[in-house]
């Protein structure tokens, strides 16, 4: 398990059904996570019987994020599409509606990256991010991840597109604090 002040990331477990139905539901997220359809406990039940899969084998892992003071269920961290011989993998983020905008976004993502570096070994993260979602925006660029391209009307929206912006962080061992400091100051 990794733990900050603010979160812990842990295995998904398979009393997660009820949090991951409730997560995986909310309409609002379904634009971000190519969903059009609600999920069905059934579904949720079986994909929970093969979380535990080999990494290097279905190149994908989910965290659940957990707020630790309570340890209660908050969000999921993803790591898809994971290329061994590149060493990259595309990372996302989500948050129950109720939990947003209270930094855990940021604890998680900024706790993951050492872990990706050291114990995934990779090289790179990368994401796609809706230029009109701001929070997703500010969270990437707070951590560090650098835009590094738009796809123009690549997202369908209800009633239009949106463009896409593409983020890249290339990942690095820990600095001391001092020069952390100097590289977030330049951020």
């Amino acid at each position: 398990m990794l733990r900050c002040p603010l979160v812990s990331l842990r295995a998904l477990e398979k009393s997660d059904l009820d949090f991951l139905y409730q997560l995986e539901n909310d309409p609002v997220i379904w634009g971000v996570s190519d969903t059009l359809a609600p999920v069905s406990r059934y579904m949720l039940r079986r994909y929970l019987d093969h979380a535990a899969a080999d990494w290097h084998e279905v190149r994908q892992l989910r965290l659940v994020i957990c707020a630790t003071e309570d340890e209660r269920p908050i969000g999921t961290l993803d790591f898809f599409n994971y290329d061994p011989l590149h060493q990259r993998a595309g990372v996302g983020i989500t948050i129950l509606a109720t939990e947003r905008r209270q930094g855990f976004a940021l604890a998680a993502l900024e706790l993951v990256l050492d872990y990706a570096y050291h114990t995934l070994r990779l090289h790179q993260l990368y994401c796609t991010v809706s230029a009109r979602n701001t929070a997703s925006l500010r969270l990437f660029r707070a951590a560090g991840f650098r835009r590094v391209g738009v796809r123009r009307d690549w997202l369908r929206t209800p009633t239009s597109w949106d463009d896409a912006v593409e983020f890249q962080r290339v990942l690095t061992a820990p600095a001391s604090p001092e020069a952390a400091f100097e590289e977030k100051a330049k951020q």
